[in-house]
């Protein structure tokens, strides 16, 4: 099934909840007007429907493979990537001095969303291509960043982030990998090991491919105190820029995987003959900070990806809803009908319709608060920004993957039988949403993040700020005289009631019960995605209520945000309580078990 990228539930959410206006009257964000975001956006849809979409199907179908070291990637993501290159997509949200546009965060965020909508394979590439651009222009050095940032800027080379090794897993103070430095006058190091995992770690989409390498130098403090951070190329740069010699980098094997099958997942091999050359990326031993600014901005892409795999899942869901036509209405009917007019056939659209808006709402309100931290020269907005954003990453990432594997698997179950068939592409979005809970660190470690770090070490005192903010939504839809409105606003006044019951119960009790209080970890962080999302759906109701009191020649646009917000309060955001309950009082019980009876 052809995509259609969302465009307006997109400019709907940059314009009403995002504050696009605001983020525009940042310095260094004025090219973002209203205009010049549409015709972006428009350019990039049809990018993405065009050309990346075709290839998703049967690239998963057949997926390129390996041999003697080499990856062909599958038919027509060489060219694909080119295109992708040529037209500047990879630079989109880049710094100017480096080739890129310049744009801010918020407006690269439903571009990132719509590249995963259409090819969540082929988007993987630009994804760490990101972050590597990142990490580099916060620790590398100048000439680190006049030799590599251009090129990965304008998608002309690729980025890789290596970490994970057999033994260590998400453990990463047991990285085995070995640098040694170089007595040569070169300020290199000689890199010794094995990475696994490593997404694009070998492909033919690119003439370089430039990996960034968590290892130990000998004599360095053991555990994750003891990581550095390298640079080391495919292939070697000469002075003049030009692709030089091999390094001695290697391409074992590439896995074979239940989803993201085009996207080649790597064995790479590491000074087996003699020693991969890399430079040092900031200060020894402290490559784990550096290596974790890529992986914060992989967290939030990967959230962004479960976004745009839960919009196609239910894309295709509605139209075969329309179609297939099977049984009479429960009503009563001369002939069978389109499942669509099936009461629990709505019921799963709706909520596949309500949670992929609130999951884009949370994203877009967090792209909007790094851009303003990023920009303003407002102290205190900086500072309060900041503090959302690192608060909400795990969140996007945590809550809106899982979201992903609910709504892709509705998508199945609309589908029936035919979406256990391999041909319909239901299956294949939610094989390929399966990895994103995992990848990037799972929604067990994004939750423990958001109560150790993000909730407890202030005293709970940014999610206190974002539950007063949410509060003010509340009292507004409180006092409309829509009975809609009133509706949510019940629910989202229980919602924040049980975020706060939990908050205050975090913080009173991690110091002396800590294992019970993490055992609830996951259910906080659905908690806090369900109720954040639902304060979104409720900002959205008012949007539209106010549209519609104005005059709009899209009233039914209009409606249905009203309606969409209304279903998510009565049937998602009610969740909240039970994961409240769970919280409080379910941790005892997931511990009393011995190991050995399990």
């Amino acid at each position: 099934m052809p995509y259609h990228a969302p465009m307006k539930d997109m400019l709907f959410v940059l314009q009403e909840l995002a504050g696009l206006s605001v983020v525009n009257a940042l310095p260094g964000c004025e090219e973002a007007t209203r205009e010049t975001v549409e015709a972006v956006l428009e350019e990039n849809a049809k990018f993405c429907s065009a050309v990346l979409a075709p290839l998703n199907w049967q690239a998963d179908q057949q997926p390129g493979f390996w041999q003697n070291g080499q990856v062909s990637t599958a038919a027509g993501f060489k060219e694909a990537f080119k295109a992708f290159a040529h037209a500047g997509w990879q630079g989109i949200q880049h710094p100017c001095d480096f080739g890129g546009q310049g744009l801010p965060k918020l407006i690269a965020t439903p571009c990132i969303e719509m590249l995963n909508s259409a090819n969540l394979s082929f988007a993987l590439c630009p994804l760490l291509t990101d972050g590597a651009i990142e990490a580099l222009m916060t620790a590398g050095s100048d000439a680190q960043k006049a030799t590599y940032l251009p090129k990965l800027v304008s998608g002309q080379w690729t980025g890789t982030m290596n970490l994970t090794e057999s033994q260590a897993g998400s453990d990463l103070s047991m990285v085995r990998t070995r640098a040694v430095a170089q007595k040569d006058g070169t300020n290199t190091y000689k890199i010794f090991g094995t990475k696994i995992y490593i997404t694009y770690g070998e492909h033919d989409m690119a003439e370089n491919i430039v990996h960034l390498v968590l290892a130990r130098s000998p004599g360095a403090p053991e555990g994750v105190k003891g990581l550095s951070l390298f640079l080391v190329p495919k292939f070697f740069v000469e002075l003049d820029g030009s692709i030089g010699a091999r390094n001695d980098v290697q391409c074992l094997s590439i896995e074979h995987k239940l989803g993201i099958k085009a996207s080649p997942t790597a064995v790479l091999q590491f000074g087996d003959q003699g020693g991969a050359i890399g430079t040092l990326v900031g200060e020894e031993n402290r490559g784990l900070e550096y290596m974790f600014i890529m992986m914060n901005a992989a967290r939030f892409a990967v959230g962004v990806q479960g976004i745009g795999i839960a919009e196609r899942a239910y894309q295709q869901a509605v139209d075969f809803a329309r179609t297939r036509v099977q049984s009479r209405g429960i009503g009563g009917s001369a002939e069978p009908v389109a499942i669509i007019d099936h009461p629990d056939v709505r019921r799963m659209l709706m909520s596949m319709r309500a949670q992929v808006e609130a999951s884009r709402a949370v994203a877009y309100i967090t792209a909007a608060a790094a851009d303003i931290a990023h920009h303003s020269q407002d102290e205190h907005a900086c500072v309060a920004s900041k503090n959302f954003y690192e608060f909400m990453v795990p969140i996007v990432k945590g809550w809106s993957t899982e979201m992903s594997i609910d709504v892709a698997s509705l998508g199945v179950q609309i589908h029936g039988g035919m979406g256990f068939i391999e041909e319909t592409g239901a299956a294949q979005y939610y094989r390929d949403a399966r990895i994103l809970t995992i990848y990037e660190g799972t929604t067990a470690i994004q939750a423990n993040d958001l109560i150790a770090r993000k909730t407890v070490r202030d005293g709970g005192k940014v999610a206190q700020d974002i539950i007063a903010q949410a509060r003010a939504t509340q009292a507004t839809l409180a006092n409309s005289a829509n009975a809609d409105l009133n509706i949510i606003s019940g629910a989202l006044d229980v919602g924040l009631s049980a975020f706060k019951e939990v908050v205050d119960y975090l913080v009173a009790n991690v110091k002396t019960d800590a294992r019970v209080v993490f055992a609830g970890s996951v259910p906080y962080l659905k908690l806090v995605g369900i109720v954040i999302g639902g304060w979104q759906m409720a900002r959205a109701a008012l949007a539209a209520e106010t549209h519609l009191q104005n005059g709009t020649n899209d009233t039914d646009f209009y409606r249905a945000k009203i309606v969409t917000a209304r279903f998510y309060a009565e049937h998602i955001l009610v969740q909240a309580l039970a994961y409240r309950q769970a919280i409080l009082f379910g941790g005892a019980s997931v511990l009393s078990l011995d190991k050995a009876q399990f």
